[in-house]
């Protein structure tokens, strides 16, 4: 493999700057920087040098032996001062190396798994990790990057193959003999991995909202207070507000962290018919995104109807409470009133929904569940069936397997490969 260089850290000035090596040719390249090597996996100073002998940098330098880094191979670190000029002098000098190149986007991270060091979920893992804005995100990720899913890949891979093979038993050994009747533990063993399946496919939907974020969109008519409400939640001015109604009329999204859980408020173009033809294209569009949201504001009147249907986790308040003399339930986002109620009532309603999110945490994953579970469903069909079919039962669970391992990049991963990778920073 070419031995491959590149920032690590975030481009651009930082009191810190990482620049990492991995290949073969690592150690050779390092010297050349920076005279001798520390230690594997002890950290030491040392005087970075161009090829003309000119100082470059006082620098800590990290060597990890090959097998016991985080991409398999050998590899070098430079723990630089953050300037550009630093950096950039670095750089240049690794790229005057022969047999050296600058690594492409997620390429450390691409021979990591194709060394065995992470399998493809906890790449996944890995980039959700990078990206988590939020505590919930942060777990989530964590989770995946430490092997869970790999590990229940495994537990169901170990009960599929029991199955499999006593079934198989029973074929090789069909004119003699058997020693005990499998069906019941073949049973059990299916039935263990559908339940776990079956729970793990209804998680991932929630547990890709909390990937992506929650939607709280607020809903009413025009001038019912939506802009301000919005405004106060999050904390600064990303509304236009005005006393005239049908000021909105595009969907204005603002992303926020509530209490650990990532949400997008939707501040909506207000309900009601119109002539206006781009008012109109607004309504409908604010209908649409509120129907796909995931928890809905109704800002109402007193005594008013919601023109939506109002969903189980939904909200009803009335609106600009400040203005109603005799009524105090509801909110107000010119005043605050009732604001923090309604935060700690959407943290309520999404913590319990966090509470219920999977291991499993993509659509590729529920994917690839789905056609495992499919199978089980035919080998246990065959299992049951009058005539003996316990050869297509077998193999229908060999096929389950099959789809299973997918899930962590054991087999027919090659057309995502590229479309995962390419969400990854050039050092990474």
């Amino acid at each position: 493999m070419d031995t491959i260089y590149a920032l690590s850290t975030a481009p651009g000035k930082a009191g810190v700057a990482i620049v990492r090596v991995s290949g073969p040719q690592a150690s050779d390249a390092a010297v050349k920087l920076a005279g001798t090597l520390p230690k594997p996996r002890v950290a030491s100073r040392r005087q970075l040098a161009a090829e003309d002998r000119s100082f470059i940098d006082d620098a800590l330098v990290l060597a990890f032996e090959e097998g016991a880094s985080f991409t398999g191979e050998e590899v070098i670190e430079f723990h630089l001062h953050g300037g550009l000029a630093v950096i950039n002098a670095v750089l240049q000098e690794l790229g005057r190396v022969p047999g050296l190149r600058g690594a492409e986007p997620g390429e450390f991270t691409r021979r990591a798994l194709e060394n065995g060091k992470l399998d493809l979920a906890q790449v996944e893992g890995l980039a959700d990790l990078i990206d988590a804005e939020t505590e919930a995100q942060r777990l989530q990720a964590f989770r995946v990057l430490s092997g869970d899913l790999g590990t229940k890949v495994d537990q169901w891979r170990a009960h599929l193959i029991r199955a499999a093979a006593l079934l198989e038993a029973t074929i090789d050994f069909a004119d003699e003999e058997v020693p005990a009747d499998v069906s019941p533990e073949v049973s059990d063993l299916l039935a263990s991995v559908e339940r776990d399946l079956m729970s793990e496919i209804e998680g991932v939907s929630v547990a890709e909202r909390l990937r992506t974020g929650f939607e709280v969109a607020i809903v009413g008519r025009p001038n019912a207070g939506k802009s301000t409400l919005l405004n106060a939640l999050a904390g600064r001015d990303a509304a236009i507000t005005s006393e005239y109604a049908g000021t909105t009329r595009d969907v204005i999204e603002v992303r926020m962290d509530l209490k650990g859980v990532p949400v997008t408020l939707l501040d909506t173009a207000g309900l009601r018919e119109t002539d206006d033809v781009v008012e109109a294209m607004g309504v409908e569009l604010a209908r649409k995104r509120a129907l796909a949201a995931d928890v809905r504001v109704f800002l109402i009147d007193p005594g008013e109807i919601p023109d939506l249907d109002v969903q189980a986790d939904d909200l009803v308040l009335i609106s600009k409470i400040d203005t109603r003399s005799g009524l105090e339930d509801g909110i107000s986002g010119l005043t605050g009133q009732g604001v923090s109620a309604l935060v700690e009532r959407l943290s309520v309603i999404f913590a319990d929904r966090a509470a219920h999110d999977g291991i499993a945490t993509r659509h590729r994953h529920q994917d690839a569940m789905i056609r495992g579970l499919a199978r089980i469903i035919k080998a246990k069909e065959a299992i049951e069936a009058p005539d003996d079919l316990s050869e297509l039962a077998a193999e229908e669970l060999r096929g389950a397997v099959r789809a299973l391992d997918s899930l962590v990049g054991r087999i027919d991963i090659e057309h995502v490969l590229d479309e995962i990778f390419a969400s990854f920073c050039l050092g990474k």
